[in-house]
């Protein structure tokens, strides 16, 4: 059995209007000035609105950054770390999906320590405490909030950067499942196939620990059991709230292990073709799951068990797939790169980007320059 030492660095508020409770919470730091970071998008929304209201009401001052979008890059993040130093505020809040957090996170390293975000690729590398953060997820997908890696894209090439550094995690996370409720179907379907490959990935990764897979396994259950309910009824707040809590505790697991290939292989359709991440993490995950039967059979079989499907080894990973590649459609998402009009002329280049994404180390079949390209021409056509 994996040795490991884990701690719980994140309190988790869970609960139906919960984002009221964030004055109240930012007093417990005793926080005098916060800076709200939120995407253009969730400013122009009643959200920003009632947690401005609600740091207002607790006598807190508040600034708001929202100058990066869905990726956050280095550049963006530097233009937050002088907005922060131009308004010192003594408390960070992130308010929406990943990017918002995303953002918040990688400019409290630069904030906080210095020098650029790239000096924070890897983990362990803050060189001193840093601001307290409070986390609200808009979105039921990257489980940012429960994580202390912020996501950054070099502004140049574009290759997306891990910072990780338990000083990064946010103190308290707010879930509330409200939030959520106004997310437009594409946002659901694509963050909600973006946390159900977290469950998949970490569960089988060769970091995964006893506590890693209690988290991914429970997670993968909440998410299967509500993926299609939210899609169908965007109203159903309890299938609203457990893919939260799923989310979360996919972030958790994350946390605690890593993830595997189909993020690896994703990452450059993202950057090379602007394939969303979502999408992309969709299209790649059932044939990784299919290569990483020879290894994670049985394990694949334990995910099924928890939505009381029955497997064997022999089949689990086929049926696993096939079940993956079903949501994906029915989210209205591509299992093809031809269905996007991708270019497949460049998979050499692919590959070699492939193999420099971090999560690649962790897939539990060691990834080759030629596994990975028999991945990527799986899903060609």
């Amino acid at each position: 059995m994996q040795e490991f030492d884990f701690q719980f660095r994140t309190r988790i508020v869970f609960g139906p209007n919960s984002l009221n409770r964030l004055g109240e919470l930012a007093s417990g730091f005793h926080a005098t000035r916060v800076l709200l970071v939120c995407d253009p998008g969730i400013r122009a929304t009643p959200h920003a609105q009632r947690a401005i209201q609600s740091l207002t009401v607790a006598g807190i001052e508040v600034s708001v950054f929202s100058e990066f979008d869905q990726n956050p890059d280095s550049d963006m993040v530097d233009r937050a770390a002088r907005a922060a130093a131009e308004f010192q505020p003594d408390l960070l809040v992130g308010l929406g999906g990943g990017s918002s957090m995303d953002c918040c996170k990688g400019m409290n390293f630069v904030y906080s320590c210095g020098g650029t975000i790239h000096d924070y690729r890897g983990i362990g590398r803050a060189t001193c405490d840093m601001l307290p953060m409070i986390a609200v997820p808009t979105t039921a997908g990257t489980g940012s909030e429960t994580q202390s890696f912020a996501i950054i894209s070099d502004a140049k090439t574009h290759i997306k950067m891990a910072c990780g550094d338990g000083r990064a995690a946010a103190v308290v996370a707010i879930l509330d499942p409200v939030l959520t409720l106004t997310c437009p179907k594409e946002v659901t379907s694509l963050t909600g196939i973006d946390a159900i490959s977290h469950a998949i990935e970490s569960y089988v990764c060769n970091r995964r620990t006893a506590i890693s897979q209690t988290f991914s396994r429970r997670a993968f259950g909440l998410l299967a059991r509500s993926f299609l309910k939210v899609l169908t009824n965007p109203n159903d707040l309890d299938s609203r709230g457990q893919m939260l809590l799923g989310a979360s505790f996919a972030g958790i697991a994350i946390e605690a292990s890593m993830l595997g290939a189909a993020h690896a292989t994703a990452n450059p359709l993202t950057s090379n073709h602007g394939v969303v991440h979502g999408q992309a993490v969709g299209m790649m995950l059932p044939t990784v799951i299919r290569l990483n039967a020879k290894t994670c059979a049985e394990h694949y079989s334990e995910l099924l068990r928890e939505i009381g499907t029955e497997s064997s080894a022999n089949d689990s990973a086929t049926i696993l797939s096939e079940l993956v590649t079903q949501w994906v459609r029915q989210a209205g998402l591509k299992t093809h790169l031809s269905e996007l009009d991708v270019d497949c002329s460049r998979i050499d280049d692919w590959v070699v980007e492939a193999m420099q994404q971090w999560t690649g180390n962790f897939n539990p079949v060691p990834l080759d320059a030629q596994i990975v390209r028999q991945l990527y021409a799986s899903v060609a056509n």
